[in-house]
């Protein structure tokens, strides 16, 4: 269904300390992100990921759609932006995780958008 929550994402500065603080306070595990950097978090009720360079950074929620590019469309004509921005990685990452887009709403607030895989693996 579109519209449920889908992915959560966690910026941090430095991703390998993220990944301890966050596996020894939750039991996350983690592996290598799509993009090669960063981290896929493997959550109990939901599938997140990790990124550096970006201390003190909100953790984004990801919204699940059907068709991400009509859905940017969307959020762009009811005066949302759509970040340039894209977590995607290779083919191989795309089909694995999926893919990815931060936006803002029309009042400059951050979610993202998530296009889950056809076939998980």
């Amino acid at each position: 269904m579109a519209g449920e929550l889908a992915f959560f994402e966690i910026g941090v500065e430095d991703t390998e300390r993220g990944r301890v603080f966050y596996e020894r306070l939750f039991g996350w595990t983690f592996e290598p992100g799509p993009s090669g950097e960063g981290f896929a978090i493997s959550a109990p009720n939901l599938p997140g990921g990790m990124h550096g360079g970006d201390r003190g950074a909100s953790p984004y929620v990801f919204f699940k759609v059907d068709d991400i590019d009509t859905a940017l469309e969307r959020v762009r004509s009811l005066g949302g932006e759509v970040e340039e921005m894209g977590i995607e990685g290779d083919e191989d990452s795309i089909a694995r995780f999926g893919r990815f887009k931060p936006c803002r709403d029309d009042q400059g607030s951050s979610f993202g958008l998530h296009q889950p895989p056809d076939d998980p693996r």
